[in-house]
């Protein structure tokens, strides 16, 4: 096949082909008969999660499935589907998810198998609102798992080594509106003072530090308007923008969801970037750590360490707050984290380089880093920080008895066949 990249185009995949069936049996019937095979979702890994030394599988043509519960809590999707078809159907119905991720163009099941997330103290992972998962098996059988299964919470951040989602049932809440300010000028000092006030002014906060200048960051501030009062004149110093802004300074905020406190739908304001443009700024890669929120102030001191680097590197530094989980592999397993996002320049030697020192003095925090993107924390380390890799590795080898969906990257990060 014609080679084949992802999103950011820094990565190539090896695999030979890449199917696109048109239903499940279809789908069914390639993964019995491939003998190593690996689900592709909407490319937006800056790694080789999705690889496959044999051949992939794309869902995005099977039929969109939207269907939602007689009690209308839950909504159950295809293994297809992304965050902004999804939620252009739920603000249709009236309904809603807790929360959405900086931008909506990734696809629901590669989101929930990496432990990808939003922003929130209260605000969970993306895939903490998986109550079900419909699955394809390395012999071709159908298998349904439910949060009452012991085995679930190893499933739902799965790195796509239990099999192919084909379906996922999701909690949905009330449509409810957000209101978006941005504010600037927030000194450095202050933010490490007030980290965790900060992030908990309102339902979902992002602030972003340029490392060429810390003592002018941005915070997105984006409030529920049925639950949350006016947002404040000022903030610990920083003050409202009088303009849309991009979160990476002096980029062109066009491709970004509404701002200046207008309410809208949290479909039309949770994500920072809109659906109908290009995400982010397009020509970047990105790393990301997770650490316990109460470490979140010492764990920014400790990379002025390399300080120098990150302003050459580093385009923007997102801070955000992720709430605890159960989930296996998820970052924020059994603990409410501060998730320190850096989007850097299209150089990944020069960020492949600079991840070794980034992670030595991240080291102490027990970081964690997000499975999607850039890291180079070896397989020991990392069954130190995510206490239940163990249990991850040997549900694998159950569900996979002849390694059909593993390749290089499981071997790497979870030590799986060594």
């Amino acid at each position: 096949m014609d080679t084949e990249w992802n999103w950011a185009g820094n990565y190539a995949y090896g695999a030979t082909a890449i199917h696109r069936p048109t239903s499940v049996a279809a789908t069914q019937e390639l993964v019995a008969r491939l003998t190593q095979v690996r689900a592709l979702g909407s490319r937006h890994s800056f790694n080789d999660v999705a690889d496959s030394p044999g051949e992939l599988i794309s869902l995005q043509q099977l039929p969109r499935e939207i269907t939602f519960s007689q009690q209308g809590s839950t909504v159950t999707v295809d293994g297809g589907i992304t965050y902004g078809e999804l939620a252009t159907a739920l603000c249709q119905q009236g309904y809603a998810l807790a929360n959405l991720a900086s931008l909506p163009h990734i696809s629901v099941a590669g989101a929930c198998q990496t432990g990808t997330h939003g922003s929130g103290i209260a605000n969970q992972s993306l895939a903490a609102a998986v109550s079900a998962m419909t699955m394809i098996t390395s012999s071709g059988a159908l298998v349904t798992v439910a949060g009452e299964d012991a085995d679930f919470a190893g499933r739902v951040v799965g790195l796509g080594a239990a099999g192919l989602i084909t379906s996922l049932t999701l909690a949905v809440e009330p449509a409810f509106e957000v209101a978006t300010t941005v504010y600037t000028g927030l000194r450095w000092e202050t933010m490490l003072d007030q980290l965790e006030a900060l992030l908990a002014v309102a339902y979902s906060v992002s602030i972003f530090v340029e490392w060429s200048d810390p003592d002018r960051s941005q915070v997105f501030v984006k409030s529920r308007t049925d639950t949350e009062t006016t947002q404040p004149e000022q903030l610990f110093g920083a003050l409202p923008a009088d303009r849309p802004l991009h979160p990476v300074r002096g980029v062109e905020a066009i491709g970004c969801t509404e701002q200046l406190g207008r309410p809208g739908l949290w479909c039309d304001r949770l994500p920072h970037f809109r659906l109908d443009f290009v995400p982010s700024t397009g020509q970047e890669l990105q790393s990301e750590y997770l650490v316990s929120r109460e470490d979140g102030p010492a764990a920014l001191h400790a990379l002025r360490g390399i300080e120098a680097e990150l302003a050459e590197l580093a385009q923007t530094m997102e801070i955000r707050s992720v709430a605890a989980d159960g989930l296996w592999l998820s970052p924020a397993y059994q603990r409410d984290c501060v998730g320190l996002h850096f989007t850097w320049i299209k150089d990944q030697a020069r960020v492949l380089a600079l991840l070794p020192n980034l992670e030595r003095l991240l080291q102490p925090f027990d970081a964690r880093p997000h499975w999607g993107k850039l890291f180079v924390t070896p397989a020991k380390r990392l069954a130190e920080l995510f206490p239940r890799m163990g249990d991850f590795v040997e549900l694998v080898r159950t569900c996979d008895p002849y390694r059909k969906f593993a390749n290089a990257y499981l071997r790497r990060v979870t030590g799986y066949d060594s």
